[in-house]
């Protein structure tokens, strides 16, 4: 998949003049050269990194949304209407039971519980 990344035109002072490093131009360079620059992030506190940064803009942040949605990033959404998470009480030994059952069957304790209470009282997956 490829995603444009939004231009921006914003005149950077001369400090910030030095080339952008990727993971082709990191992996091209010699042992030497990626230990330099590791020191150098390295020799960066925290602090002095969020300085540095600056929040996105609103053209940044939109495309930041589309690659967000494109990637369904996030939790997955089971059903129609999504999950919501309730607190039951379960009997220790009935619990030992179910988990046990749940990873013979290869489900997760939440999905044995779903379909457990869908069957009882009759609704549909």
């Amino acid at each position: 998949m490829a995603f444009s990344k939004p231009t921006r035109k914003v005149r950077r002072p001369p400090e910030m003049d030095e080339e952008i490093l990727t993971g082709e131009k990191l992996d091209a360079m010699t042992d030497q050269q990626r230990a330099k620059v590791f020191a150098e992030l390295e020799a960066e506190s925290p602090e002095q990194r969020q300085a540095r940064s600056k929040p996105l803009n609103a053209e940044e942040r939109a495309w930041w949304k589309r690659v967000q949605k494109k990637l369904k990033a996030g939790r997955p959404k089971f059903g129609k209407n999504g999950t919501r998470i309730v607190s039951v009480t379960v009997e220790k030994a009935l619990l030992k039971q179910a988990d046990a059952y749940a990873k013979a069957k290869g489900m997760k304790r939440s999905e044995l519980f779903a379909v457990s209470l869908a069957e009882k009282i009759g609704a549909r997956s």
